[in-house]
């Protein structure tokens, strides 16, 4: 269909996207996500998204390039949807509430394949490259975001609540693909109930001057010569 160019949607702006651009990108996100970044060729990407070889590379100086444009269009997408949440009267409980239904919603959802981010990472596993780059700075994003939101609550230890719901949503994502993903939704709710709970408490402790005794943790036991793969 040659290198129309049409009005970027709720633009006002004047900014205009390149509709073949939006096809390839569409295209990659499709098959990126559900076969995976290395066993797309671009000659598929280019006959499925109906451009040509020319047209791929005025876009996009590699396939890589168009890997990084996917995984910010669906950092994008996150950053809309929570910010459509953080921009309501929804409580910040009620937003990291909400997120956590949001992921189950994607968990059940036809053609679930896991976190675009982890399945992205594990095919690109240098740090200095710029797939990998891009996963690192969304979840430095979300981990920042669900941090400020814990915050909100209360500042005691909101960094340890942050960090415990990205690896609460890492796991159930990973389950949620690789086992029932029903009921890896049921346990990311409950866990995130769970959190809640233990982290609005220790505002209630901070009010009142006193702290929760903090337990010691048990000695940690160590399997040795066991392969994590």
């Amino acid at each position: 269909m040659g290198d129309m160019t049409t009005t970027a949607a709720g633009a006002g702006t004047g900014k205009r996207v390149s509709e073949a651009r939006a096809r390839l990108l569409a295209t990659a996100a499709r098959l990126f996500y559900a076969e995976g970044i290395h066993t797309v060729g671009v000659d598929r990407l280019v006959a499925e998204a109906k451009v040509t070889n020319a047209t791929f590379y005025r876009h996009f100086r590699s396939k890589e390039d168009l890997a990084v444009a996917y995984l910010d269009s669906v950092d994008q997408a996150i950053r809309t949807q929570i910010g459509s949440l953080t921009a309501s009267e929804v409580p910040p409980d009620g937003i990291l509430r909400g997120i956590g239904a949001s992921l189950v919603e994607q968990i059940g959802s036809p053609g679930y394949r896991g976190c675009a981010f982890l399945n992205a990472a594990a095919e690109f596993p240098d740090p200095g490259h710029p797939v990998h780059r891009a996963v690192v700075e969304h979840r430095a994003w979300f981990l920042r975001t669900i941090t400020g939101l814990f915050a909100e609550i209360t500042t005691a230890q909101a960094d340890r609540a942050g960090r415990h719901f990205v690896m609460l949503r890492d796991g159930a994502m990973s389950a949620g693909y690789l086992g029932d993903p029903v009921l890896a939704g049921e346990t990311l709710l409950r866990g995130i109930e769970g959190l809640l709970r233990v982290h609005t408490a220790r505002g209630g402790d901070d009010e009142s001057g006193t702290s929760a005794p903090v337990q010691p943790s048990p000695a940690a036991t160590t399997v040795p010569d066991v392969p994590c793969r």
